[in-house]
């Protein structure tokens, strides 16, 4: 848990210094038991379940597909919910961040080759 919580707040000190957005999804998200097509709820299943046909669609989905897609969803829709473009314009960034330019890095540190 305080790995994961680290993990977080890292996020989102990077999110912030970048000029990016960053939201949580709620823990209990059902995204694995919605259809991303439809939006049905089948409720829980199995772990080893990987792939099923929704019932009420007919569309097949992938476990880990269909919750990416759903966990994208409900990141929009709370980002929408305080009224915020759930796609802003990208901000452009105001100087550099320490070392990004070269500068400031100890002599042994190389130059990044991208930004995460």
């Amino acid at each position: 848990d305080a790995g994961w919580a680290q993990f977080l707040a890292m996020l989102e000190y990077k999110a912030q210094r970048y000029a990016r957005v960053f939201v949580k999804v709620g823990r209990f998200e059902p995204t694995s038991q919605v259809f991303s097509v439809c939006g049905v709820r089948d409720g829980p299943k199995s772990l080893h379940v990987r792939t099923w046909t929704c019932t009420h669609c007919g569309t097949v989905h992938d476990r880990d597909h269909n919750a990416a897609k759903n966990v994208k969803q409900a990141a929009g829709l709370a980002v929408t919910a305080c009224r915020a473009q759930v796609r802003p314009e990208l901000v452009p960034r105001s100087g550099t961040a320490p070392g990004e330019d070269g500068q400031n890095l100890p002599a042994s540190a190389g130059r990044a080759s991208h930004v995460i």
